[in-house]
């Protein structure tokens, strides 16, 4: 009796021991499931991406080259690419995908479709291919790989340059139409920007049917990442004659906070969403209002600035 009971007891105690090892088991890979990982991480299928090329090629090549090398689109391939796309998730590349594209008819292509293009543009750059498709559950859950953005140049790198422009000229030639622009959204849906060629001619407003729309916003967005450096250019002038002040710490974090905020609108306009970009708003109004305030509109008391005021 004491031999059964004790082969009864080992059994129970294995029998827990099994289903204890189950449940953890199954926890486990619910964890694994719902971790991020990145897109080097074979995310994709052979198959998923020779369906995507398909698609692409019928779809895509026309704007984007037979090699995703770019043409009337940009590369979708390659460093400058990544940039771009730099730790961002697979959802948001599947949703402009889907919401944007092709250009002449954006919001043709179905979820699968947009999805396995996504999938041919990771085996184009090279990342590897699993077992498994990718999945739409999962796009959020993988991402591009994350590297530290290149930070704003201090004055004096890079290729020489000498201002003709003072920095009030700078600013309302570039930086303030571009922000207008960008906050111009919050009361203007981009996707109903439809201008037509003015009567008489008029070349500006001729301009405005060449690229409307979230081209537009596009465009302000890179405006301002590509421009917004120039502020430190050495021999800067402001208008009141005055060197700018191109060496202090503080004016560099205004300019390169000015850039950060860019960045993120032009991401959020790839989304082609109005609220995205109209959010926006408050970062770049606040981007210019805490270097204006210092430098333009005078000094705040007791901020030790007030010779450094710059119109």
């Amino acid at each position: 009796m004491r031999v059964v009971a004790g082969s009864m007891t080992t059994r129970c105690l294995l029998g827990v021991a099994i289903v204890a090892w189950i449940v953890v088991s199954a926890r486990s890979t619910a964890a694994q499931a719902g971790q991020q990982q990145t897109v080097s991480g074979s995310v994709y299928s052979v198959e998923q991406a020779t369906r995507g090329q398909q698609v692409y090629q019928s779809e895509c090549a026309s704007c984007h080259g037979e090699k995703l090398e770019g043409g009337l689109g940009p590369m979708l391939e390659g460093d400058a690419f990544l940039s771009v796309w730099n730790g961002r998730s697979l959802a948001e590349l599947v949703d402009k995908i889907q919401s944007t594209m092709p250009f002449q008819a954006p919001g043709t292509l179905t979820r699968e479709q947009s999805v396995d293009i996504a999938a041919y543009i990771l085996q184009a750059g090279g990342f590897p291919a699993g077992q498994s498709a990718l999945t739409d559950a999962a796009l959020a859950q993988v991402t591009f790989p994350a590297t530290a953005a290149a930070p704003v140049a201090e004055a004096g790198e890079g290729p020489a340059l000498v201002p003709t422009a003072n920095l009030a000229q700078l600013m309302r030639a570039i930086t303030f139409p571009n922000a207008n622009i960008l906050f111009n959204v919050q009361i203007k849906d981009p996707a109903t920007d439809t201008p037509a060629a003015p009567v008489p001619f008029d070349y500006v407003k001729w301009g405005a049917t060449v690229y409307p729309g979230w081209q537009a916003i596009d465009q302000a967005a890179l405006g301002l990442i590509e421009s917004t450096p120039l502020f430190l250019v050495p021999g800067r002038r402001c208008e009141n004659g005055r060197p700018a002040p191109v060496d202090r710490a503080d004016w560099k974090q205004y300019t390169e906070a000015l850039v950060a905020v860019a960045r993120d609108a032009y991401r959020a306009s790839q989304s082609r969403d109005m609220d995205a970009v109209s959010g926006m708003s408050d970062r770049l109004n606040d981007a210019c209002a805490n270097c204006h305030k210092v430098y333009r509109d005078g000094a705040a008391e007791g901020s030790g600035l007030a010779g450094a005021r710059c119109q």
